[in-house]
């Protein structure tokens, strides 16, 4: 047998065999005890986001942990953390508590989403699906999977809830008709932004971006741009003689001050993209980018173009985050699931991208619970919201209702 050379700091005597070691002496010896420089991670997300995180507050988290002893009383004698009340009233733990989005306050009374800077609301209506229903479940779906997250984001050094009011509003009461359902979605959107509070929308079937936007327009003095991920064009003026989930863009740039110049859609392609849909598209000049273009063009480039596009001229855009975009493997639980589509990193790339320029109000549609794998499909759409969240607190673009 030959001998090998024995690790740093180990001798090998005459009758020793070099795999009669240690595994710790033989195993990777030139890389210990070397004089290398280390590299310089300093510049790297995970070194910046443990610097950021010794900057955010926790002024906040505090007051829910003494709200959470106060309305539900101290633990019990046993109880070595003074931090756990008896009955629980905050995020922890993780798997028990009533699931509102994230475990915010559920606001009851809806005159006062004022109060607060992000209101997240329900919209349960899947009478537009034209092949697998299911989405009126989407957020119900998305707010038991919520619970799951905390409000801070290591990437990003933001903790939401130390730097937004948030709150809970409940569904959108969506009866079995869509036209009815349609207005009282818009009225909804409209009482939530008018009233000076960001609008973020958990579908419900892709039909409601209509309404969503159309409310965002009565609040909107000048243009409202509206960027779309999807795999489908969604712009056919009716299908099967109803303005289904195929229909909502057609409407929506028919609304006075939402030209469908300012309507860019990307990531479109596939096997169902309907030729009437392709039609009307064609005939409104709107902005088509596929997802051959997203990876020719990349994350960059592709943001450039979709902001050009959406704000010029525009007071305002609307984000309409169609959860099939994503490749079908990742997001089993929707209506209408298409290979081929964004990676999860590419979709949050871009939607955080987007959200530096602000938001007027998002939606994320098309989660279907019934379809879905181990909640894996409502827990992008939860992380979509949150990133596009955090990352308008990072650019400054939303907050100043938390008390000091």
């Amino acid at each position: 047998m030959t001998q090998g050379i024995p690790a740093s700091g180990s001798l090998l005597t005459s009758s020793q065999r070099w795999f009669d070691l240690p595994f710790y002496e033989r195993h990777a010896p030139n890389h210990r005890n070397h004089e290398r420089e280390l590299p310089d991670v300093s510049s790297l997300s995970g070194w910046l986001g443990q610097e950021l995180e010794g900057e955010l507050g926790d002024t906040q988290w505090r007051r829910e942990v003494e709200r959470g002893i106060e309305l539900g009383l101290p633990g019990a004698d046993s109880i070595d953390d003074p931090d756990i009340s008896c009955f629980q009233r905050g995020e922890l733990p993780h798997w028990s508590g009533i699931n509102t989005f994230l475990k915010l306050p559920y606001l009851e009374d809806a005159r006062k989403v004022g109060d607060y800077d992000v209101a997240f609301v329900g919209a349960p209506f899947d009478v537009g699906t034209t092949y697998r229903a299911g989405t009126r479940f989407g957020p119900q779906g998305m707010r038991r999977i919520s619970s799951l997250y905390t409000p801070y984001n290591f990437e990003l050094g933001v903790d939401l809830r130390e730097s937004l009011k948030m709150c809970d509003i409940g569904d959108v009461f969506c009866p079995a008709n869509i036209t009815k359902a349609h207005d009282q979605i818009t009225n909804g959107v409209a009482h939530i932004l008018s009233s000076g509070t960001l609008p973020m929308i958990m579908g419900g079937d892709h039909s409601i971006g209509y309404p969503c936007v159309r409310g965002v327009a009565e609040c909107v003095e000048g243009k409202v741009g509206i960027i779309h991920l999807d795999r489908h064009v969604d712009t056919q003026e009716k299908d099967m003689d109803e303005i289904m989930h195929t229909c909502p863009w057609f409407h929506a740039t028919n609304i006075p001050n939402c030209p469908p110049a300012n309507l860019v859609q990307v990531g479109i392609g596939g096997w169902q993209v309907p030729r009437a849909g392709v039609r009307h598209g064609t005939s409104m000049r709107s902005t088509v980018l596929t997802i051959d273009d997203v990876e020719t063009l990349g994350i960059d480039k592709t943001l450039e173009i979709a902001l050009e596009v959406a704000w010029k001229g525009a007071s305002a855009v609307y984000l309409s985050f169609d959860i099939d975009s994503v490749d079908a493997g990742f997001v089993p639980g929707t209506g209408w699931p298409e290979p081929g589509g964004y990676l999860p990193r590419e979709a949050l790339a871009l939607l955080r991208g987007i959200a530096k320029e602000g938001i007027a109000a998002m939606e994320v549609v098309e989660v279907a619970p019934p379809y879905d794998i181990s909640d894996i499909t409502a827990l992008l759409g939860v992380r979509a919201m949150m990133d596009v969240l955090a990352s308008m607190v990072k650019h400054d673009k939303i907050g100043g209702k938390l008390e000091a």
